[in-house]
This record gives structure tokens, C-alpha cells and sequence, in this order.
């Protein structure tokens, strides 16, 4: 009998998590392990307790920032490692699982917060018409793991 990985375990609860999403726009989720170990979860959305944009906004999705992106949401990676921190869990060496790959500010709080790896599933450039995945390249070139998902099993 095959056995998921772990990898696909938690790729396909950070699809799941994204379902959770009240953006118009994007559903993002995301999973923070260690040791195999969820520590923290996350999807994109606005800060708890203050709105859900398919409601408030639901025909044309928030107000854009100067760079077209959402002003008043938290990125899926963004609410995992708050998350964490808030509860004063360490992220040392952490791997993190994320629907679409970090964009450049997500990547510094990534690699800040001392995150080892991280598997995305889609490009945040290519879901934006970037040239190129800004955050991605930041993380590996300052060390951090970077891997684009597939699916696997393990026997």
C-alpha cells in the first residue's frame, strides 16, 4: 500500500487551506512544519476581525496598492509565520509550504525568521506577469531552500 509523503500531505492541505480564503482575486494557503510537524497555517485575507473582501468588495475584489496587489490583505506565508510568532513558536529551520511562491516581501520575512525551505506549487511571477520570481531569487541567494513542487508518494 503507498503511503503520501509528507510533501504532498502538506501541499495538498495548503490547497485546502486556500479554499478558506475571502479574496476575490487569489486563494493562497500555506503550512509552516517542522520535524513533521505543522506549526503554524495560513491563507491569504484581510487582518482577523476586520473584513472579508467577497463580501465587502465581492464584484471587484479590494482596493489595489500602487503595484496592483491587494492593500488591506495578509499573504498566506505572512499569517502562518504571524501566526507562529505570535505564539512564540520558533521557525528555526522550518519548512514552509506555500500555493504560489513567495513575493519579494514575503521572502525577507521568510529568510528573517530563519525558515530553511520552502515548496510553492505556481509562480507568483507568472500569476502577475513578472519577469521573474523576485522572492524566489532572493531566498536561494541568501541560502534558503527553494523547491518547486510536484507530486510524489513513498512507498
Amino acid at each position: 500500500m503507498q503511503k503520501p509523503s509528507f510533501n504532498d500531505i502538506y501541499m495538498e492541505l495548503a490547497e485546502k487551506l486556500a479554499q478558506r480564503s475571502h479574496c476575490v482575486k487569489a486563494q493562497v494557503g500555506a503550512v509552516l512544519t517542522k520535524d513533521t510537524r505543522i506549526i503554524s497555517l495560513g491563507y491569504n485575507g484581510p487582518p482577523a476581525g476586520t473584513h472579508n473582501c467577497d463580501i465587502e468588495f465581492a464584484e471587484v475584489g479590494c482596493p489595489r496598492d500602487s503595484k496592483g496587489s491587494c492593500s488591506l490583505a495578509l499573504h498566506a506565508e505572512q499569517n502562518a509565520i504571524l501566526y507562529a510568532a505570535k505564539n512564540g513558536v520558533s521557525m528555526q529551520g522550518a519548512t514552509l509550504y506555500v500555493t504560489l511562491s513567495p513575493c519579494i516581501s514575503c521572502a525577507r520575512v521568510i529568510y528573517t525568521t530563519g525558515i530553511q525551505k520552502v515548496y510553492f506549487m505556481h509562480s507568483y511571477a507568472k500569476f502577475k506577469g513578472l519577469a521573474n520570481d523576485e522572492g524566489v531569487d532572493f531566498l536561494k541567494r541568501f541560502g534558503v531552500e527553494v523547491v518547486e513542487y510536484k507530486k510524489q508518494n513513498e512507498i
